[in-house]
């Protein structure tokens, strides 16, 4: 598995990582199996600069003979320096083994301010690309924690995974599983084999390194929650 990690890419009068994450994995499908785009939420603090709510996102992509960090990286690099947005900062990392001082790395930047020196020094360490693409670059801090939590496979929520975008309105528990979600559960645990769910705000958790819609039930069909 290849972690791609992006983040602070936009300003407030453009498009989100998120919007620009899913536009590289779909460039990237020619080429590569694209299983996910993830978004993390970080720290939500006044000291730390955002465009909206200080969230990163990671693409995950399975090697298949396309193992080499560096060149997916000249791939994504290309992509996101042709959608630069003067005014952002944005970073990115790509990372194959992810070790757990930069999942631990990436718990932080969700409950503390942590550093772009701190983030450069631990990717260097662990021999991890990690770069800043413009502006103060401070971007290279949620680009490595992106990857970081993603490696956990039990952080953030799936923006984008098969066929989850195509799906709209009320639909049954088997159109989720043949979109490409891999369980629909309650909160807690339970598995939910019928009826129907709204999907129109679907956002499925990551949990077991796979994208499983949390749901709880509204009265008449199943309402899905947004976790981190």
């Amino acid at each position: 598995m290849l972690f791609v990690g992006l983040d602070d890419t936009d300003t407030l009068e453009t498009r989100g990582t998120g919007h620009l994450a899913r536009a590289i994995a779909a460039a990237l499908a020619a080429d590569y199996r694209v299983l996910g785009v993830v978004r993390h939420q970080l720290l939500v603090d006044p000291r730390v600069p955002c465009t909206k709510n200080n969230s990163s996102a990671t693409l995950l992509v399975e090697a298949d003979g396309h193992g080499d960090p560096a060149r997916l990286a000249d791939r994504v690099r290309a992509m996101m320096l042709a959608d630069f947005v003067v005014g952002s900062d944005p970073g990115l990392c790509v990372a194959a083994g992810v070790p757990d001082a930069v999942s631990d790395f990436g718990r932080r930047a969700q409950r503390e301010l942590v550093s772009q020196a701190e983030a450069r020094v631990l990717a260097r360490e662990h021999g991890i690309w990690l770069e800043g693409l413009g502006g103060t670059q401070d971007g290279v801090i949620g680009a490595l924690a992106s990857v970081g939590l993603s490696a956990t496979g039990e952080a953030g929520r799936y923006v984008w995974t098969g066929r989850m975008r195509e799906l709209c309105g009320l639909q049954p528990v088997e159109a989720l599983l043949a979109a490409g979600i891999a369980a629909v559960q309650t909160p807690d645990g339970r598995p939910v084999a019928e009826g129907m769910v709204s999907t129109d705000r679907l956002r499925p958790a990551r949990r077991g390194g796979r994208p499983v819609a949390v749901v709880e039930w509204a009265g008449d069909h199943w309402l899905p929650l947004k976790l981190d």
